[in-house]
């Protein structure tokens, strides 16, 4: 039972999960982070959405039904090389893509690039070390929240924070309970996707 709960967990609050939630965040909990107008809002985000989840997690799945990878989760460094590369792949080509459309507010491909540079570094570094991805993902929506609270007075961030806090240590339980991680995996994950994060975002909204 405890198994089955972390493996959904592992899943429903994997990495891919986080460019949505952070872009839920700057489009409809904090409107005035960015200059997109309302009716181009959900839109954009389900573009986005499909983009850095769907598509990457269907290619996932495909990898696993090919028997290139052994399992969804990579829980072994071996497994994780592929995904990552073809993710990273992905993010910098929704990048570039965003870029190209100039006449969208800039914060958009500013901020996904901010989350693809965290995602490149991390797959280079997978290929020596099994940093924890879903760690660096929960660090920085954790940054998101900080930074947002902190350059917009008319967001609360308290509730969203605690919430963040909370998401981060039950990611961190369920990793460490399956054996995914050893404990520095999971804290170096959680402080390197932080600090990058809050360091890139207070840039954007400076």
């Amino acid at each position: 039972m405890r198994r089955g709960f972390s493996l959904v967990v592992s899943v429903v609050l994997q990495p891919l999960v986080v460019p949505s939630l952070v872009f839920g965040l700057a489009l409809f909990i904090v409107p005035e982070a960015t200059s997109i107008p309302e009716s181009l809002k959900s839109r954009l985000f389900y573009l986005i959405a499909l983009s850095t989840l769907v598509i990457p997690m269907i290619t996932i799945f495909g990898l696993k039904l090919s028997g290139t990878l052994k399992s969804i989760h990579m829980a072994e460094l071996k497994d994780r090389g592929v995904p990552f590369t073809v993710t990273s792949i992905y993010y910098i080509l929704t990048v570039y893509l965003l870029y190209q459309q100039s006449q969208l507010d800039p914060i958009l491909w500013q901020v996904l690039g901010i989350i693809t540079l965290s995602i490149v570094v991390l797959t280079i570094i997978t290929f020596f070390w099994k940093m924890s991805a879903h760690m660096t993902g929960m660090g920085g929506l954790i940054a998101a929240v900080v930074v947002l609270g902190l350059k917009f007075t008319t967001f609360q961030p308290l509730y969203p924070l605690l919430i963040s806090v909370m998401l981060a240590g039950l990611v961190a339980s369920v990793r460490l309970y399956l054996e995914a991680h050893k404990p520095l995996e999971i804290y170096v994950g959680l402080l390197f996707g932080f600090v990058l994060c809050f360091v890139g975002f207070s840039w954007i909204w400076a």
